[in-house]
């Protein structure tokens, strides 16, 4: 048996192991029981009634009900979300954080791309004749790429420290900064922690170092915190947490930081689902006029982030059931981590990062002179070559380290991590393989 190709042609693998993209659902994992349940009976009230529906459950999508107009999901919310949810992901914040959220500095959107958008928005006016530059990391998710270029954005490119476990260098960010602002003017700085497509958790004093680096340039901090529910050993902090411990003038700076429900345990990609907390912004007031132009995020999704923010607590009727679900998600997180790491690393030519937090590796691959040259010929990259090669020979389909960004001369791929066992280890397995076999041809 053998895989055929769009031409038809047979290919020389079994099946193909899309491994492209974050999407769990579409990697095997299921979805959270208590999620879809308040989901349903917020969508079909009727089914309320049903004796099967535990009554936390019932409450929870009456809840949602009650602050939906007519007490319809169908109906449009307000345009930063309904109130209940807000004041619940305010809750969430709070405990998370130990310093008071506040529900009017939260907006909900159809993801944390939406919202990412939105914010990125309030950077593009001119600044003394000079254009707007936003810091971006490299490696990064090319979200931000993407969407500074449809907004006409300059990127200044600062490169995470992959030696140092891919933390962020101060001199670094000096180095971008400095350049940036011969012709730019550089407005606001992003950081992705937990990292995508790296993986690395950062530590509280980075962390701490970024923050005075920011304000000592006046930039707005821009902290994309998606993964954080996808750690796997290491402590989490907030950028707002660490601000606020840090005390005057630091905890007054300006921030926006992203979750979103398409990670985390929940990993609701489909269903877009997600929130900004916008603390400080001066421009706050303008950018909650443009996101009542936008009408209102889906409410079906406000209903997921509800249930991510408020889960079962011990004692509830869906409690045991959510505690298994969850236990077993983070447990394949863990045992994929730990495996993808090992593996990695065991093949020769290979380096990869310990992987501390997100669903993703990212491993650096030593590609010999004599493949750079036939990716030349190709008018290729030596990453895409590489990757290309991987595969039309494996059926592994992972994407190369250009689609991020990498420190030139390094070549990397991404690759997701959370497929089933057997499948995970077919993947590893057949790139142990390739690699050795790409050696042989290149060498």
């Amino acid at each position: 048996m053998r895989e055929l190709g769009c031409d038809g042609v047979p290919k020389p693998f079994e099946r193909v192991v899309r491994a492209n993209i974050g999407d769990c659902h579409a990697l095997g994992q299921k979805p959270i029981t208590f999620i879809r349940q308040v989901q349903a009976l917020a969508a079909c009230p009727a089914l309320a009634s049903s004796a099967a529906v535990p009554e936390d459950v019932r409450q929870r999508a009456q809840e949602i009900l009650d602050d939906c107009t007519k007490s319809s999901v169908g109906a449009y919310s307000p345009s930063a979300g309904l109130q209940v949810v807000r004041a619940r992901v305010a809750q969430f914040l709070s405990a998370r954080d130990g310093v008071r959220a506040c529900a009017d500095d939260i907006y909900l959107g159809s993801g944390a791309s939406d919202v990412i958008k939105a914010v990125l928005t309030m950077f593009v006016q001119d600044v003394d004749g000079k254009p707007p530059a936003v810091m971006i990391p490299i490696p990064q998710y090319p979200l931000f790429s993407g969407t500074l270029a449809e907004l006409g954005l300059r990127q200044a490119e600062y490169f995470l420290a992959e030696e140092q476990q891919w933390a962020l260098d101060v001199d670094e960010l000096q180095r971008c900064w400095s350049r940036a602002s011969q012709d730019c003017a550089v407005r606001a700085l992003v950081v992705i922690n937990p990292g995508n497509p790296t993986g690395q958790v950062l530590t509280r004093e980075n962390m701490e170092q970024i923050v005075k680096f920011a304000y000592e340039h006046n930039l707005f901090l821009l902290a994309d915190e998606v993964y954080q529910e996808n750690i796997v050993s290491k402590p989490f902090f907030s950028f707002k947490k660490v601000m606020h411990e840090m005390g005057a003038p630091y905890s007054s700076m300006e921030l926006a930081s992203f979750v979103t429900c398409s990670k985390g345990w929940a990993a609701e990609c489909g269903q877009r689902a997600g929130f900004v907390e916008l603390r400080a912004a001066a421009a706050a007031p303008a950018f909650r006029v443009a996101r009542a132009v936008m009408q209102c995020p889906n409410v079906l999704g406000q209903c997921i982030l509800d249930c991510v923010m408020q889960r079962p607590a011990p004692g509830d009727p869906s409690y045991p059931q959510f505690a298994q679900e969850l236990s077993d998600i983070r447990q394949v997180l863990a045992e994929r981590t730990q495996t993808a790491y090992e593996t990695f690393n065991s093949i020769p030519g290979y380096f990869c990062n310990p992987i501390d937090g997100s669903m993703f590796a990212y491993p650096r691959v030593s590609i010999p002179e004599a493949a750079q040259a036939a990716a030349r010929e190709l008018h290729m990259s030596p990453d895409e070559f590489y990757c290309l090669r991987l595969l039309e020979e494996t059926g592994v389909c992972v994407i190369p380290g250009t689609g991020f960004g990498q420190l030139p001369g390094t070549f990397h791929f991404r690759t997701t991590i959370l497929h089933p066992r057997d499948e995970f280890q077919h993947m590893m397995d057949s790139i142990r393989r390739f690699h050795h076999d790409f050696l042989q041809r290149y060498s």
